[in-house]
């Protein structure tokens, strides 16, 4: 869940749409895709399986979407690309209505977003459980294994700020002045029932009037953050950014935020066609540690690598495709 890459993609469709506007749709990310063969992804095993992937339009997801994409190329299926779509709602739909089959979810997001439920689960294994025993009766969509990273929200300033404060816990904040209390967030995280509101409800903090607070396009709140355009910024703390800016993140002290695990999430019928998908999604998500995700985002936001070369290069590591 961080920014949007700046890079010049490949892709005419986002050059033609630009890479936060509306009305992209389901048109892919890009169609370039690297020429890739199985290793411990057996070569072969989804051989002729035509099979789509979808995914959010900020970098986490975005590299999600790719290394499926490559990994389920390298077992031999024809894959359609629709990675890059504006907003979790619009990824979340496709899978729905089948025009797309597949794209990772985080477990908080289908809790409270898509569930409407209030009160996320804190055990991280139980939350998985809850979801995906409810969205496989609801909907007929599968959850098969989480990634142990959680990509949660978190408030972040400046290590300056922090300090001038004494800002350790998101309790903290009501240590700064009113006036001073100046807030970065993302538009989706400004209206989300897990969101922004809901953070300052639950620690007990005033609603800012509304030039104190910063609605952004996905991912420039770190930089605006590190800036001082605002004292706080919305991040997620799988984000390379955090150590790169030198942000520090204060601690959810009263667990306000849900658990915010990752699965890939396919439609019922796909998976019990073809049951080996399982298999090659396990291998991917299990080697996916909240270290191993901030160097990846890293290498798209920090360093400006391409995300389908940065998922490419990380599945070579692995042994997983050739």
């Amino acid at each position: 869940m961080s920014k949007l890459f700046r890079l010049g993609l490949l892709a005419a469709g986002l050059a033609a749409c630009g890479l936060l506007a509306t009305g992209c749709g389901l048109h892919p990310a890009s169609q370039f895709a690297p020429d890739v063969t199985g290793k411990k992804i057996k070569a072969g095993s989804l051989d002729g399986a035509t099979l789509s992937v979808t995914s959010k339009n900020f970098t986490e997801q975005i590299l999600l979407g790719k290394i499926t994409v490559l990994a389920l190329k390298a077992a031999g299926a024809d894959v359609v690309d629709k990675t890059n779509v504006q907003g979790s709602i619009n990824s979340r739909k496709a899978i729905e209505r089948g025009e797309a089959d597949m794209g990772w979810e985080y477990t908080g997001t289908a809790w409270i977003t898509y569930m409407g439920q209030s009160k996320p689960i804190p055990d991280p294994r139980k939350q998985y459980q809850a979801v995906k025993a409810r969205d496989l009766a609801r909907n007929h969509i599968e959850w098969l294994s989480y990634a142990t990273f959680n990509n949660t929200y978190a408030m972040a300033a400046t290590g300056p700020n922090a300090k001038k404060y004494g800002l350790k816990s998101l309790s903290d904040m009501k240590k700064v002045p009113p006036a001073k209390r100046s807030f970065c967030v993302e538009t989706e995280f400004y209206s989300r029932v897990d969101g922004f509101a809901g953070m300052l409800k639950a620690y007990g903090i005033p609603k800012p009037p509304a030039n104190q607070v910063h609605k952004l396009d996905t991912g420039v709140v770190y930089d605006a953050t590190a800036k001082g355009t605002c004292l706080f910024g919305e991040v997620f703390d799988t984000d390379g950014r955090i150590p790169a800016l030198h942000l520090t993140t204060l601690t959810d002290d009263r667990h306000f935020f849900p658990i915010y695990n990752p699965a890939l999430t396919i439609r019922e019928s796909v998976i019990k066609k073809y049951p080996q998908i399982a298999t090659i999604e396990k291998q991917i998500a299990s080697r996916l540690s909240t270290r191993v995700m901030r160097t990846l985002n890293a290498k798209v936001d920090v360093e400006g690598q391409e995300p389908v070369l940065v998922a490419r290069d990380w599945l070579r590591s692995q042994g997983l495709i050739e």
